[in-house]
């Protein structure tokens, strides 16, 4: 699937927010660009662009919040796939090993018609 502009928009702001959230934590505690790199062990410019909103790595992301106490928070924040009773139920108590895509469930316009045969 290929990134629609708008999307690609929405991530460049969501990037953005991310950066200014981190940095406004950063300075709550008092903290520096170059001591969270060095705690974080990365580079200050990779610090500087995690707050800028530019394209950065998990890892950096990670190490980050990690010198901010927040990596647990983070892991919080994503639901526990773990917990899904009523999937289990359907899959006979088996976890799943594979997503599959789903077929269309609308039904395909043909140029058949009922009744078409008798007009021709």
């Amino acid at each position: 699937m290929i990134p629609s502009k708008a999307s690609a928009t929405t991530l460049d702001a969501s990037l953005r927010a991310l950066g200014a959230r981190v940095a406004r934590l950063r300075l709550s505690r008092n903290l520096t660009q170059a001591h969270v790199a060095r705690e974080a062990g990365t580079s200050i410019s990779s610090v500087k662009r995690l707050e800028a909103g530019d394209n950065t790595s998990l890892e950096t992301l990670l190490r980050v919040l990690e010198v901010l106490g927040l990596e647990q928070r983070l892991l919080e924040s994503l639901p526990d796939p773990a917990v899904r009773p009523v999937e289990r139920v359907q899959h006979g108590g088996r976890e799943r090993q594979r997503a599959r895509q789903v077929p269309d469930r609308a039904p395909r316009a043909t140029d058949w018609a009922w009744g078409a045969e008798d007009e021709a």
